[in-house]
């Protein structure tokens, strides 16, 4: 299986795993790449699909309509916003650096404390082992702690790290952090 096709199988396996939980995906909005094909295969298998996208991205990322509700929004800042107040938690699948941006983002706004959110990077065939290593070297050298680290769960199958978030995210509710700083 080429890496397209296996990265293409892992964004069908999160959308399966949300739809079949008649979960919802709050995202980007798009209809193409990866992301829209999570949004497919989770409306394909009962989930609910919000997407939030600005209107300068509507043409260029084919606004996917989709969606259950489909926000277009004046800007990336809108975005990522109502983004964050819609999840429950957050899962950076492989990507590319808007996935970077939006993980290190989310992840840097639960160490200031704006949010309890159980922060999902899924490993899958390695793909993140290059971030992951450079971090580990963050944190030998003390720019990063390791209560930072733990900030975040790693996974390499979808399965197994969306029900270890949805365990978290019930605790987190439940008023019992798991991540405690």
């Amino acid at each position: 299986m080429s890496k397209d096709a296996q990265f293409q199988s892992v964004a069908i396996d999160v959308g399966r795993w949300i739809g079949e939980r008649q979960g919802q995906l709050v995202y980007g909005g798009g209809n193409a790449g990866l992301m829209g094909q999570v949004a497919h295969a989770t409306q394909s298998h009962g989930g609910r699909v919000v997407g939030v996208i600005p209107e300068a991205l509507v043409r260029k990322e084919l606004a996917n309509e989709t969606c259950d509700e489909l926000h277009v929004v004046k800007n990336m800042h809108e975005r990522k916003a109502l983004m964050a107040e819609r999840a429950d938690m957050f899962l950076a699948i492989p990507g590319g650096i808007g996935t970077f941006e939006e993980f290190f983002e989310v992840w840097t706004w639960k160490q200031l404390g704006y949010h309890r959110k159980p922060i999902g990077l899924l490993n899958c065939d390695g793909y993140y082992d290059g971030l992951l290593s450079f971090m580990q070297q963050t944190v030998a050298v003390d720019f990063v702690s390791d209560w930072q680290m733990d900030l975040i769960t790693v996974g390499s199958t979808a399965d197994a790290l969306l029900q270890t978030l949805r365990d978290q995210c019930s605790a987190t509710q439940a008023g019992i952090d798991t991540q405690a700083i």
